[in-house]
């Protein structure tokens, strides 16, 4: 899952990317209002962390642009404490949630992961195919009850199968959801990581469609 953070704050927005890629997130950050419009309307984003209070374009014209673009991507905004009216504001715009300062960085990776399950249309942290099952919350992973050990590209790139289980996924879109803007597009790790996800979860799990791309069997 692919993440924009849009962050004035240096501080703040180091701790956020720290966090969220520990959380098994590809992040990619912006440090005004007009980076964070351009890079939310030109690259696909699983959720947005947008703070209000940005220079240039402040947030909330971002996210109403945004919209009025058809992104419909989860927002979840960052407000001042004391400004009501902006979180007001901001779910009117089209936010999905939103978080006061000063948070904690666990309340909003949690918040941030039930967007996103919920867009997936998943009601639980836990998602199954037939014997694998994934804990999008504690980033674990069995097989018919046993453990089973995923590097952190494998992970992000079976969770995002099995967040849209049922659908045929392009080796284009899972590159642009799995990684973050610096990755070299033209690589073969796709291929790669899903041999070895058979390898390691069963050879059925995933199946090709030529010319397609991957997609997720619910028998495992």
């Amino acid at each position: 899952m692919r993440v924009l953070v849009v962050e004035d704050e240096p501080n703040l927005q180091r701790q956020l990317k720290a966090a969220l890629e520990g959380a098994g997130y590809a992040v990619d950050t912006a440090s005004d209002g007009e980076d964070g419009h351009y890079l939310g309307s030109t690259e696909n984003y699983d959720a947005v962390v947008l703070d209000l209070g940005l220079p240039e374009v402040d947030g909330l014209t971002v996210l109403e642009r945004w919209r009025k673009e058809g992104k419909a991507m989860p927002v979840l905004v960052l407000t001042a404490r004391d400004r009501w009216s902006d979180k007001v504001a901001g779910l009117d715009a089209g936010a999905d949630d939103y978080l006061a300062k000063p948070f904690q960085t666990e309340e909003l990776v949690a918040r941030l992961r039930a967007l996103i399950r919920r867009a997936a249309g998943q009601a639980s942290s836990e998602l199954v195919a037939g014997g694998v099952r994934l804990d999008a919350r504690s980033g674990r992973v069995t097989l018919d009850g046993e453990p089973v050990k995923l590097t952190a590209q494998e992970f992000k790139l079976l969770s995002y199968l099995m967040h849209h289980k049922g659908k045929v996924v392009s080796r284009t879109e899972l590159i642009e959801h799995i990684y973050d803007q610096d990755f070299d597009r033209d690589s073969n790790t796709i291929e790669v990581f899903i041999t070895r996800i058979r390898k390691k979860l069963g050879a059925d799990l995933i199946s090709t469609t030529r010319g397609l791309g991957y997609s997720l069997n619910d028998s495992g």
